[in-house]
């Protein structure tokens, strides 16, 4: 099973990796440049130890015979006697490496003055040993000139790393606890905030445990962040789908038990009637069959309007062409159009419908049984389905009686047929339900002709499929 991801550590997570990161880098280069400043303090502090040296040397000669004498003053390395952390060295050299005085460990300077010296004098820096230890060494060449002669002297000091090392060491420490210091501070304004931008979950999450099962009321979050306004609109919209359910539902088993209680009562009494003998059987036996019909027809019906809903609440379906569909029930009622003799006529054009298969089949059942069951024995009856401004158009007209005043204001809620003996009320009902549910509208009105009555026209358009490829 695996662990839920917190907020706030995904928060802690993904701000202090990025900081710690940041200033990591950030302290390996300050680092650097804290080695290079104290080097370049140091390098002077060098340079004026060679000058100092160079200024104290005397000469007795001229150029290649010339003989140099080096008395170092104890101010040429005074800088240096506070540090007990590094050691000193120096060496004063003629030209050719001759050694006049110094330490003879520091190796003589074989390299060249840089071309833009950084001082005035021809000095430069550079990294070597003495024995095993690394040392920064200051070479000068210092010319020295008096009364009994001149030459060019080389002059070099060295000193040991330890102490550079040190500062740049403790200017890093230094560096380190201020931002170790920042990354606490962080890390609490992240837990502190985190803890406060929460809180509206927390309370929407107290409010929905509080609640009972059966309240689906919108959830109320007038002071919810902007960010968490799509999943209370979202969660108030399932929640609206689902209390639409409970009362399809609910209304679906009060109207069930309402109108299978009568069939049922009519069946028991007629069983008990046939059992006393009081009919003759096989009237019996019919007027229990009616019965049973009535009841199965009720049944099917009351079914068919729940799997509307349902099917309301599947994925999209695929695109389906409503005249193969209308055809096919055309054919399967035409007995019915033949035993009462009607002059039939349908025309239909391609019409793709993006609805369940059964939907559409079921909206074309009804409205053609009730316009063959309307229409009088040598009636006409004409269908046509025609693909017009993005919709699927479907006119039914037959030559019934029409639809009375009283029945129109009731026509498409369950159980309101105008002749209940024949029928359960159900059927406009379904097709109410289903254009409803795929997006569309339906209409049935009287049609007069010269200001008499010649039928009634039921009229459905749905959306059609743009795109049934």
């Amino acid at each position: 099973m695996s662990r839920t991801r917190s907020l706030r550590r995904t928060l802690l997570l993904g701000i202090l990796l990025p900081v710690i990161a940041v200033l990591a880098f950030s302290s390996v280069k300050q680092y650097r440049n804290a080695l290079e400043a104290v080097n370049i303090a140091y390098d002077r502090t060098l340079l004026a130890s060679a000058k100092s040296i160079g200024e104290d040397l005397e000469v007795d000669g001229f150029d290649a015979h010339a003989v140099l004498r080096s008395p170092v003053p104890y101010s040429a390395l005074e800088a240096f006697e506070a540090d007990n952390k590094s050691n000193i060295y120096y060496r004063v050299s003629s030209l050719d490496g001759e050694m006049v005085s110094g330490y003879a460990q520091l190796r003589f300077w074989h390299g060249s003055i840089p071309s833009r010296p950084v001082y005035s004098a021809l000095v430069d820096f550079y990294d070597d040993q003495v024995g095993n230890e690394p040392v920064r060494v200051a070479v000068l060449l210092q010319p020295v000139a008096g009364k009994n002669g001149r030459t060019m002297a080389v002059v070099q000091v060295a000193e040991t790393l330890e102490l550079r090392h040190t500062l740049a060491r403790q200017i890093l420490l230094d560096t380190l606890w201020h931002q170790a210091l920042l990354i606490v501070v962080i890390a609490l304004v992240v837990l502190v905030v985190v803890q406060r931008a929460t809180h509206p979950v927390r309370r929407l999450s107290q409010q929905l445990q509080t609640r009972s099962e059966d309240d689906l009321t919108p959830l109320a979050a007038p002071d919810a962040p902007r960010e968490l306004r799509p999943l209370v609109d979202a969660t108030n919209y399932q929640m609206a789908r689902l209390q639409h359910l409970l009362d399809h539902q609910k209304r679906f088993v009060r109207d069930a038990s309402h109108q299978l209680r009568t069939p049922l009562a009519v069946l028991k009494t007629q069983v008990q009637s046939a059992l006393r003998n009081d009919v003759e059987p096989r009237q019996a036996l019919q007027e229990i069959n009616a019965t049973v019909d009535r009841a199965t027809a009720l049944a099917n019906q009351m079914l068919a309007l729940a799997k509307v809903e349902q099917l309301r609440h599947q994925d999209n379906p695929a695109p389906t062409d409503w005249a193969e569909v209308l055809r096919a029930v055309a054919l399967d009622l035409s007995p019915l159009l033949a035993d009462k003799d009607i002059d039939f006529a349908i025309h239909t054009q391609p019409t793709p419908v993006r609805a369940h298969d059964w939907m559409l089949r079921e909206l074309a059942r009804n409205l053609l049984h009730n316009a063959i069951k309307h229409t009088p024995p040598g009636g006409t009856l004409e269908v046509a389905l025609v693909a017009q401004d993005g919709s699927a158009n479907l006119h039914i007209a037959d030559s019934g009686p029409g639809i009375s005043t009283e029945l129109a204001k009731r026509l498409y809620q369950p159980f309101s047929a105008g002749d209940l003996r024949h029928g359960s009320g159900m059927g406009l009902a379904i097709c109410h339900e289903i254009v409803l549910a795929l997006g569309g509208q339906i209409t049935l009105s009287n049609r007069t002709v010269q200001g008499q009555h010649a039928g009634l026209d039921a009229c459905v358009s749905l959306p059609l499929d743009q795109n049934p490829g």
